[in-house]
């Protein structure tokens, strides 16, 4: 109806720049049935109905005027329904000179609103760590109660604190994602000391960020650290890797699902498949990915050699992982003794290819020799730490 269909516009209002949910303003109510027999117009004289309605109903007629799904404006002939309450905001009803500007003049009312800065700060929240702003605790006697009350207050003195100064500075949202972004809770990145007790984890479980990276900033990232855009997963598998389209998927994907493990490992074969035979068709001082080493140098050759294939696999972990790690570290030992393994069972084998695949290794056409497996070993290597988390999680 059309009256409801603004209701949820009006819903949607409170939500997205006050914060608040409607819903939760009160108890569901047992008997419809009952209160619908009791009541002519139930909304506007049940106390059950009128606790939501008395809100809700007032911004629903301010939307009077847009007569459709679409939100085309057309002011209607005959007026707004008269068994509801009149067109308003929280016990401020619309003036008549206004009626022709009605959404200006709840935008206005709104900027005067306290709650209004608290909302915009709480969705640059989720903007930068991925997750909705903390719910107060309601089973009392849950044994985390506590922790969890403390963690939701401190995590609310962050964000009123922001929301301070955002209406201060005149609402220049860029002071917010600034003031997020040096806060304790987006830069932490660990702890001092391990925590056991299970009060201490409560309270430290929304700190820090850590989430799986949407279908277009996949894209982006790929795009900034290879020159180009896999391509696949924006366009093509957006729904399947957990990303939305704005009407029949409203709500991202947090959790990888066994599909988005199988699109990762193909992003990290096609992605590796494509770039690094071309990285090492450049000169060494234009490539992004292999600067320190060519392809004729083997593992186990000699010591000058493995100290190339360390060096540049160091260079590969903090290029594409953000991960500085010394040439000792366990986990560049890990990715070398890949790196050689590929390299060592090529050699064992009887009747393999001196040049590259088809599919991968042609430069302008014509494919490329690789007399020692050195570009399908370091393909493994890209694409193995293609598939990290440090490379799909923010």
């Amino acid at each position: 109806t059309e009256t409801n269909r603004n209701r949820l516009r009006a819903r949607m209002y409170y939500q997205h720049f006050l914060g608040i949910n409607i819903m939760e303003l009160a108890d569901q109510v047992a008997d419809a049935a009952a209160i619908d027999t009791k009541y002519e117009t139930p909304w506007m004289e049940a106390a059950d109905c009128v606790v939501c309605h008395r809100t809700i109903d007032p911004v629903a007629g301010l939307f009077q005027d847009f007569y459709n799904v679409e939100g085309h404006y057309g002011p209607r002939k005959d007026g707004w329904f008269e068994d509801m309450f009149v067109p308003g905001l929280e016990g401020e009803n619309l003036p008549k000179e206004e009626k022709w500007r009605s959404l200006q003049w709840l935008a206005s009312r709104t900027a005067q609103d306290p709650r209004f800065a608290i909302a915009m700060t709480e969705h640059v929240w989720y903007i930068l760590s991925g997750r909705m702003t903390l719910r107060p605790p309601q089973d009392i006697e849950n044994p985390l109660f506590t922790p969890r009350r403390r963690a939701y207050q401190m995590q609310r003195r962050e964000i009123a604190t922001v929301a301070k100064r955002f209406a201060e500075a005149s609402f220049n949202l860029k002071l917010v994602f600034k003031e997020l972004a040096k806060s304790p809770f987006y830069r932490a990145d660990g702890l001092t000391a391990v925590v056991t007790h299970p009060h201490r984890k409560a309270e430290l479980h929304d700190v820090g960020v850590a989430r799986l990276l949407a279908p277009e900033q996949l894209e982006r990232k790929i795009e900034a650290l290879f020159g180009k855009r896999w391509g696949q997963v924006e366009s093509k598998m957006k729904i399947l890797y957990g990303g939305i389209n704005s009407k029949s998927v409203t709500e991202r994907l947090t959790e990888p699902s066994g599909a988005m493990g199988a699109i990762q490992r193909i992003m990290a074969n096609d992605v590796s498949c494509r770039h690094v035979t071309a990285d090492f068709a450049l000169e060494p001082a234009k490539r992004r990915l292999f600067p320190q080493v060519e392809k004729d140098v083997v593992p186990g050759s000699d010591p000058t050699a493995d100290a190339k294939i360390l060096k540049t696999i160091v260079h590969l972990h903090e290029y594409l992982l953000d991960s500085r790690e010394n040439i000792d570290h366990p986990e560049v030992g890990r990715t070398f003794q890949l790196f050689a393994t590929v390299v060592a069972e090529a050699k064992k084998r009887k009747g393999i290819d001196k040049r590259d695949t088809y599919h991968c290794g042609r430069i302008d056409g014509k494919r490329v020799d690789d007399q020692h497996y050195t570009l399908r070993g370091w393909r493994a290597v890209v694409t193995y730490l293609l598939r990290q988390p440090e490379f799909l999680y923010e």
